[in-house]
C-alpha cells in the first residue's frame, strides 16, 4: 500500500513521471513481498533480554551482521561518493542495510519495555543501552540517505525499490536471527524464492524501463514503431553502386565507385 501510494501521490503532487512498466514493477514487488511474508515461518518467542542476548551471540548472527557492517562501510565510504549520484541502488542499499539493524533494536527495546512494566531490571542491563544507541544510529543513517536519494532521483521509483531491498533484508535479518529457516516446510520454500524472484523482476522493471514512454495509450504505437538494427558497413574498399539497378536497363552499363 505504501508503495502504491507514494508512486500516486509523487504522480499527481509532484508532477513525476510512473509509466506503465514501472506501474507493473510497483504490482510485482508487492506481490512478491506478499508471498515472502505468508510463506515466512512464525519467529521463535522471545521473552527477556537474556534470551534476546543469547540470540544476539550466536555465531551465526555474529558473522551476518560483519557482513552487512563491511557492507554497509563498503557503500558509504567506497560506492557512495562515486556512483550515489548516478545510481539510484546505492543510497538505497545503505538504507535498507542498516535497516536490518534497526528492526532488530526495536525487537529488543520491545521486549525491554515489556520487561520495565513487568518489574524486571531492564535498565540495569547493558543490551538495553546498547540496543538503543544502535537503533538511534541506525535510523538516522537511513534518514540521511533516504532523504539524499529522495533529492536525486524520482521519488516514485526510490519508495518501491527501498521498499523491497529493505523488506528482504529484514526477512533475511529475522530468518537468521531466530533460526526461522529450521521449521520451513518445502512449500514455505519454494513460496520465498518464487516471492524473491518476483521481488527481482519488479525492481527492474522499475530501474531499467524508468525512462521510455510507455503507457496504455501509446503501448500499440510503441510496438509498430519499433524498427531493425541499422547494418554496420566498412568504410574502406566498398564497392558503391550509384546507378539505381532496378529502373535502369539491362543494356546499360553500371557505373560503380570505388571508395579508399
Amino acid at each position: 500500500f505504501s508503495v502504491l501510494c507514494s508512486a500516486l501521490l509523487s504522480s499527481y503532487l509532484l508532477g513525476e513521471r510512473l509509466n506503465l512498466l514501472g506501474k507493473l514493477g510497483c504490482l510485482l514487488s508487492l506481490v512478491g513481498s506478499t508471498v515472502m511474508v505468508i510463506h515466512a515461518p512464525e519467529d521463535e518467542e522471545v521473552t527477556t533480554l537474556e534470551e534476546m542476548t543469547s540470540k544476539l551471540k550466536e555465531p551465526g548472527f555474529l558473522a551476518y551482521a560483519a557482513i552487512l557492517l563491511a557492507l554497509c562501510f563498503l557503500l558509504i565510504f567506497c560506492l557512495a561518493p562515486r556512483y550515489g549520484h548516478s545510481n539510484i541502488l546505492i543510497y538505497l542499499a545503505i538504507c535498507s542495510v542498516i535497516g536490518a539493524f534497526s528492526v532488530s533494536s526495536v525487537k529488543g527495546l520491545g521486549i525491554a519495555i515489556k520487561g520495565f512494566f513487568a518489574g524486571q531490571p531492564v535498565l540495569q542491563n547493558p543490551l538495553t543501552w546498547i540496543l538503543v544507541i544502535t537503533l538511534v544510529a541506525s535510523i538516522t543513517t537511513q534518514i540521511n540517505y533516504l532523504n539524499k536519494s529522495l533529492d536525486i532521483f524520482n521519488t516514485s521509483l526510490v519508495f518501491p525499490i527501498y521498499y523491497v531491498l529493505f523488506t528482504t533484508i529484514v526477512i533475511t535479518t529475522s530468518i537468521i536471527l531466530f533460526k526461522e529457516w529450521v521449521t520451513m516446510t518445502v512449500v514455505d520454500i519454494i513460496g520465498t524464492v518464487c516471492g524473491f524472484l518476483t521481488i527481482i523482476l519488479g525492481v527492474f522493471l522499475l530501474h531499467a524501463f524508468k525512462d521510455m514512454d510507455v503507457s496504455f495509450g501509446n503501448l500499440p504505437q510503441v510496438l509498430q514503431n519499433e524498427q531493425p538494427a541499422p547494418v554496420t558497413r566498412d568504410d574502406k574498399n566498398i564497392l558503391i553502386e550509384v546507378d539505381n539497378s532496378s529502373i535502369a536497363p539491362e543494356d546499360k552499363p553500371k557505373v560503380f565507385m570505388l571508395c579508399t
